[in-house]
């Protein structure tokens, strides 16, 4: 069925940028003068994102053979079945990779853009361009076991029986990559509705919004102007499901 014009993302074509300086950690393993040229030559098409469902549009077919998209900036949620992904700046997306395609189990799959987002096209183009620098190639391999990672402990988490606690955990799991240590607390600059909040802790959103009231009151959480602020230490919970990333892929 069509999606209400009202609800797809809109999107326009920016202009290339030079993509080591937009995420200098692709750039980590090179100094110097490498570094120099790398950074002048390594373009890449962007393509802007407005919020909204996103459905993968006819011009990914000239992407098919390249690396895929790359988030530059913005937030964005991918759902799968009763389950979802959050994505931001540094994940490696491809849409159209479908091994799932012919399962005995036919999963829902879907997009949607929470944020304005910038996202990257890395394309043949882009991998040639790429192919003197391999440091910066390894870099974006890495990406892939980083998101398994993260989505194998959204996974543990919500086998975890009460909601709260899986709520906890989970917003925990995410201040590891992108909290602030203050002095208030952890900062987590992620404005998430208790409707998503409730896709990624595999939750209706009701008991995901009593789930915060009980984490409010126990003064675990605390909904602030960019997002939520996490007080005092993380669920026991989490250590139990979330292995140093040193223990490998």
């Amino acid at each position: 069925m069509p999606q209400p014009e009202s609800e797809r993302t809109h999107q326009s074509v920016a202009r290339p940028v030079r993509l080591l300086e937009v995420d200098p950690e692709l750039a980590q393993a090179l100094s110097g003068e490498r570094l120099a040229r790398a950074v002048h030559e390594i373009r890449a098409r962007m393509i802007v994102l407005a919020p909204g469902r996103w459905s993968e549009p006819a011009w990914t077919l000239g992407v098919r053979r390249g690396a895929g998209l790359l988030i530059l900036e913005g937030l964005m949620l991918r759902r799968v079945g009763f389950g979802a992904e959050l994505l931001a700046a540094g994940d490696l997306l491809r849409p159209w990779q479908r091994e799932d395609a012919a399962a005995s189990l036919p999963r829902r799959a879907g997009w949607r853009v929470l944020e304005r987002s910038r996202v990257a096209v890395l394309d043949v183009g882009f991998l040639m361009r790429a192919a003197a620098y391999p440091e910066v190639t390894g870099e974006l391999l890495a990406r892939a076991p980083r998101r398994s990672r993260a989505l194998a402990v959204n996974m543990a988490i919500v086998h975890q029986p009460k909601v709260e606690v899986r709520l906890h955990m989970l917003l925990w799991h995410l201040a590891d990559r992108w909290g602030t240590v203050t002095a208030a607390g952890v900062s987590l600059p992620l404005r998430l509705t208790h409707a998503v909040l409730a896709d990624l802790v595999a939750a209706r959103r009701p008991t995901v919004s009593a789930a915060v009231g009980v984490l409010e009151r126990a003064g675990a959480i605390e909904r602030a102007r960019e997002g939520w602020l996490l007080h005092g230490a993380p669920p026991a919970e989490l250590s139990a499901v979330a292995p140093p990333a040193a223990e490998g892929s």
